[in-house]
């Protein structure tokens, strides 16, 4: 039997019962709602013109309003939560909020087409940050996935700053929880429309039953991969099976010198944990990693299992060593991470399975650990190599060897023949470079648009450079010695 899709907007529950599964959150407010106010730009969640504000009740039943892309979002990933957009913004007596205000008077605004988009994201930080003034860095952040071709952000991000020093305006977090409370599911349910279905399960019972009926069924999490399918590659996914209801997959733990991260844990709350055990290694990682947005959706489970050649969490975490953790009706198998992937776009992952989380090691007082991301723009840009070093040294002798890289091979791998060479030898410069020759033995990177396989290779040699200059026995540099984006980070 299917569900409607019951979500709280405008102030009143609305319902969806006939879209397609895959219809997304951005087509149903203009085409169906024909609230326009929300503009498509690029339609693959890069451009922040469809940024939309989604409340949810947590695992815990607390609520958490996140900016996020509705352009990649499937409508049906609204029930139970609210959307606000900017059509939300008006005050009751006509007046326009602090944050529009605030555009208005720095000129923040040109063509406008990009407006709505980065007043969503700015209003998603006045609620995080209750109206009080914001950090340079912050607003750095908050504005990382809105582009504009007009102001050159500086009015923009005097508007962050104005904002603030306005008269306040609050927001009613008690009633939205009730109205969220009054929506909430108890079991999971099944939405149909157009000969697909969108099965949403509630308990990690529910999903391991639904994946053993359902083998073929796309398995969705944050859609900041699969939502491109759609809107650029024009795919049919057929049956779906979200995984963003399921509590047990959004927890975190420590076990046995490991953090295991649920696979439904957002990027954002998962890099937040792991910035706390690696501040200055992942640190810069974490904030060149997409954009808010995309993180407030995305999750590292959903990364891990698309396995992209060129993702930037894989890299680091095969270097450390991670896990995933891959369950069934047969229970639960677990992996070393490097072997979970076999080659491009095939994964050890038997049909019934799905990824339940990954494990991280936690920081080991003899372990040098670095990770480095090269791409075109500091922000949200998808990365030409990364690259991720992890070396246990014995005062200057390498007793172990960890090089990880990603956009080098058709999956993010180690290095075997630079590894070897290293381990049991002191970390010397002339040990480095046979380590930095071996390396075009290791890996023969492809050529495309975002860089040559000659720049990949010597990118790849030169960051493992930095690594020696940073770790070396004798007068090693600190990190910002050697980073060009050091006065960004």
């Amino acid at each position: 039997m299917s569900e409607p899709i019951r979500f709280y907007y405008r102030g009143a529950v609305q319902e969806i019962s006939a879209a397609a599964p895959t219809r997304t959150v951005l087509q149903h407010l203009r085409e169906d709602l024909h609230c326009t106010g929300t503009k498509e730009g690029c339609a693959e969640g890069d451009c922040g013109a469809c940024t939309v504000v989604v409340g949810s009740l947590n695992a815990h039943g607390e609520l958490e309003m996140k900016a996020v892309n509705s352009c990649i979002q499937f409508a049906p990933t609204l029930d139970g939560k609210a959307l606000f957009t900017v059509e939300d913004l008006q005050q009751p007596d006509g007046a326009l909020h602090p944050v529009q205000q605030a555009m208005v008077e720095c000129h923040g605004s040109q063509c406008g087409f990009c407006t709505p988009g980065f007043v969503m994201s700015l209003w998603g930080m006045y609620l995080d940050k209750e109206g009080q003034p914001a950090q340079r860095k912050e607003v750095d952040d908050c504005l990382s996935g809105n582009l504009c071709r007009c102001t050159g952000y500086r009015p923009i991000i005097d508007a962050a700053h104005r904002m603030t020093e306005l008269p306040k305006v609050g927001f009613d977090r008690a009633g939205l929880t009730s109205q969220l409370q009054a929506l909430r599911r108890t079991e999971g349910a099944t939405y149909t429309a157009q000969g697909a279905s969108f099965h949403a399960p509630r308990t990690l019972e529910e999903l391991v039953a639904l994946r053993a009926a359902h083998p073929k069924a796309t398995l969705l999490a944050g859609s900041t991969d699969i939502g491109l399918w759609v809107t650029k590659q024009m795919r049919e996914l057929g049956d779906i099976i979200y995984l963003g209801h399921v509590a047990a997959l959004q927890t975190m733990r420590e076990q046995d010198g490991m953090l295991e991260i649920g696979a439904g844990v957002s990027l954002d709350e998962a890099y937040q944990a792991l910035c706390g055990h690696y501040p200055s290694q992942l640190g810069e990682m974490r904030q060149r990693f997409a954009s808010l947005p995309i993180r407030h959706a995305g999750t590292l489970g959903g990364n891990v299992a698309n396995g992209s050649p060129i993702g930037d969490s894989m890299p680091w975490m095969i270097a450390l060593g991670s896990e995933v953790v891959l369950q069934s009706a047969a229970g639960r198998r677990v992996l070393p991470l490097e072997a979970f992937y076999l080659d491009y776009q095939k994964k050890d992952m038997r049909p019934d399975e799905f990824v339940a989380a990954v494990r991280v090691p936690l920081p080991r007082a003899d372990v040098q650990f670095r990770t480095y991301k090269l791409a075109k723009r500091f922000d949200q840009d998808i990365s030409a190599v990364c690259a991720a070093f992890a070396f246990t040294l014995d005062g200057d002798t390498v007793v172990d060897a960890r090089i990880a890289f990603g956009g080098m091979a058709a999956t993010s791998r180690r290095a075997p023949r630079a590894e070897s060479a290293l381990t049991g030898l002191r970390w010397s410069e002339a040990n480095l470079r046979t380590a930095m020759d071996l390396l075009a033995q290791d890996f023969a990177p492809l050529s495309d648009m975002r860089a040559s396989s000659g720049y990949r290779m010597q990118t790849a040699q030169n960051l493992l450079r930095r690594f020696w200059f940073e770790t070396r026995a004798d007068a090693p540099l600190a990190a910002d010695a050697v980073n060009a984006f050091a006065c960004r980070v």
